[in-house]
Order: structure tokens, then C-alpha cells, then sequence
């Protein structure tokens, strides 16, 4: 009896008691953990985003601050504005990282952070195609090109690509020297802290692509984009292999080294296969089809069209021809100023310089949105 009165718990029911308090300690705990892993995965989604949205606003002003005209990025001067300023803001970037690992490689005597200048400072070559590209492909038409340079943008895109796959094969072949003859990874803070900046500025550089990119349709800004990103994955790597190679007795950075080459000569091939495609001629979007014959259909004495071409000839420059159905009995003179109408419509709407062959058919004038042949 215990001194209320009670029967005091047997042997059975204590352990029955003490089982059941720690089931309940581990199960707060687990409740716990999981809850401070789902506070912590918030976190860093909405460091990423805060990271992600500094980065466009910042970008957002610089090209207010340089660019006349932004928001008319039809226009090929202002395209070219934005593809320059791309290619500085890339400059600027490449000299700052290589003046900054320079100095700290030679002050504390570290080779990889001295190679990691010279290798920045070769990033140069990528944001002298932007500005080149960009140049070339504003220059109006002439004899020999009638339909304007656009196409040369898909050429820089091109070179990118190749400079994109050289040095995918410059890591993988480091990587396997790495692998088959393994050297001590120096453990530096300070040379740690060189690399975090850097794998920073080159996500802002694949931000600042991007966004640049989206606006004017550039294919040499997500080219420049991809490549910003490669390096900053590539740099990472470095980083993982340098502290995991603390702990590890295999070659960890030459194996992460190997497959960020990869990574890299994949996505170089990625770019080289759409600026070929762009270069070839390309079927255009089903979408962009659909939306030309329902837009020329919906004229009053349009009874059908066919034969739809387009030709691509860089971007904001694309030419247009389809073959529209008009009833014979129309005034020349009427279905004139409507065609005129219809193409304006195709320029504001699609930006794409359209042709519209009147091809005149028996019957009344009623609208019978004939099914279309289209040629792509």
C-alpha cells in the first residue's frame, strides 16, 4: 500500500508504464524532428526564392538604367541593347572573379584557386559572343542578305555551344587524372569562402541570362545562361570533393568532377542541336499554325486558306505567306483593304510579317472556314 491508500503497481505494470512513457518520448521526438525538417526545407525554399528574386529585380533595374525603349524588345535595337548589356554584365563579372582569385591564390600560394582565375578570365570569350552576336545579327539588311543578319545570333549560339563541350572535356579529363593518380585535397577556409562567392555570382549570371533570354527570345542568352550554370555546378563539385576528401580515402572530387562533365558536354550538345535546328529551319509550333488560320478565317469573306509557309530568319524576323480563299464575285478594291487588315492583325499579334495571296473560288461570299493544307 502506498501512503494514499492505494495498491502499489507490481513489477508487470511498472514495466508496462515505462514502455509506454518512452513509446511516447520517441514518438514527440520523431514528431519533433520531422517538424524542425519540414521549418528547415521552408527555409531554404524561401532563401531560394528571396535569392532568386533579388537577383531579377536587380537585373530588372540595370536594364532600366541602360537600355531606351525596354519594354519594346520587338524592336532590334533595343534586342541589341539587351544582348551588349548581357555580354558587359558578363565581363564585368569574369574580371572581378579573376582580379579577386588571382590575388587571394597568389597571396596564400594555392595553384587551383590561381587556375580557377585563369579559368574565369576565359569566360570572357563567351560574353564576347554575346556582344558579337548580338552586333551582327542587328545589322539591317543589305544585297546579299535582303532578310536582314538574325541568323547570326543561332551562329553565336553555335560557338557557345562548342566552347560549352571544350570545357566539359578540359573537366572529364581532369576528373581522370584525379582518378587514376589521387593527390591530397588542401582543406583552405579561405579558398572555400573564394568559391562560395563565386558559385553566387555565376547563379546570378544564370539568373540574369535567363531572364534576358525570356524577354528578347535570345538563344545566345540561355546558351550563356546553361554555361553560367555549368560553372557554378562545376565549382560546387570542387567544393563537395574538398571536404568529403576529408573523410574518404577514394578520389570523391575526381568522381564528382566526372560526372559535372557530363553534365556539361550534354548540355553543350543540347545547345548545338537547337542551334542547328534553328539554323536548318524548323517545323513552326502546331500552335502558332492553329492560330494564323483561325485569326485569317475569321474575316468576313475569307471562305478558307492553305498553303501556309513561314521562314525564320532570326528572331523578330519572321516571314509569312498563306493562300486565302475569296469568292470571285468580291470588288478587288474590298477584299484588299480587308487582307491589309488581316495581315496588320498577324504583325501586332504574332510580330511576323505576313503575305496573303487572294485566291478567288466560285460561290457566294458566306464564310464556310474550309479545312486548311497547310505547308510548314
Amino acid at each position: 500500500m502506498d501512503r494514499l491508500g492505494f495498491m502499489e503497481p507490481g513489477p508487470k505494470r511498472q514495466q508496462m508504464n515505462y514502455e509506454h512513457i518512452c513509446g511516447t518520448a520517441i514518438f514527440h521526438r520523431c514528431v519533433f524532428i520531422l517538424l524542425q525538417e519540414r521549418k528547415a526545407k521552408k527555409v531554404n525554399l524561401y532563401a531560394k526564392e528571396q535569392y532568386k528574386t533579388g537577383g531579377v529585380i536587380l537585373i530588372k533595374l540595370i536594364i532600366r538604367k541602360f537600355v531606351k525603349d525596354y519594354q519594346n524588345t520587338s524592336d532590334i535595337y533595343v534586342r541589341e541593347s539587351y544582348g551588349v548589356l548581357s555580354g558587359v554584365l558578363g565581363i564585368a563579372c569574369n574580371l572581378i572573379l579573376f582580379a579577386v582569385k588571382l590575388a587571394v591564390g597568389l597571396f596564400i600560394d594555392s595553384i587551383a584557386v590561381i587556375s580557377d582565375a585563369f579559368n574565369n578570365l576565359s569566360d570572357l570569350g563567351s560574353s564576347l559572343i554575346t556582344i558579337f552576336g548580338a552586333k551582327l545579327s542587328s545589322r539591317p539588311p543589305d544585297k546579299e542578305h535582303p532578310y536582314g543578319h538574325g541568323r547570326f545570333e543561332y551562329v553565336a549560339s553555335l560557338v557557345m555551344s562548342f566552347i560549352i563541350f571544350a570545357v566539359g572535356l578540359q573537366v572529364l579529363r581532369s576528373s581522370f587524372d584525379k582518378i587514376i593518380a589521387p593527390e591530397a585535397v588542401l582543406f583552405s577556409p579561405v579558398s572555400m569562402a573564394i568559391l562560395l562567392i563565386s558559385i553566387s555570382i555565376k547563379i546570378w549570371m544564370f539568373f540574369y541570362n535567363k531572364y534576358i533570354a525570356r524577354a528578347i527570345n535570345s538563344s545566345i542568352n540561355r546558351a550563356a545562361a546553361r554555361d553560367s550554370l555549368n560553372d557554378a555546378a562545376a565549382t560546387g563539385a570542387v567544393i563537395a570533393g574538398t571536404v568529403l576528401g576529408r573523410y574518404v580515402s577514394f578520389p570523391v572530387d575526381g568522381l564528382l568532377g566526372l560526372i559535372i562533365s557530363l553534365l556539361i558536354i550534354y548540355s553543350g550538345f543540347g545547345i548545338a542541336k537547337d542551334s542547328v535546328n534553328l539554323l536548318l529551319g524548323p517545323s513552326p509550333d502546331p500552335q502558332l499554325i492553329n492560330d494564323i488560320n483561325s485569326l485569317v478565317l475569321k474575316g468576313k469573306n475569307i471562305k478558307g486558306v492553305h498553303d501556309l509557309i513561314i521562314h525564320d530568319y532570326g528572331p523578330g524576323r519572321v516571314i509569312a505567306s498563306i493562300h486565302a480563299e475569296v469568292s470571285e464575285d468580291l470588288s478587288i478594291t474590298d477584299i484588299h483593304s480587308e487582307i491589309d487588315e488581316i495581315e496588320q492583325k498577324i504583325q501586332n499579334q504574332f510580330g511576323i510579317n505576313m503575305v496573303i495571296h487572294m485566291d478567288p473560288v466560285k460561290g457566294n461570299t458566306e464564310n464556310t472556314h474550309v479545312g486548311t493544307d497547310t505547308l510548314e
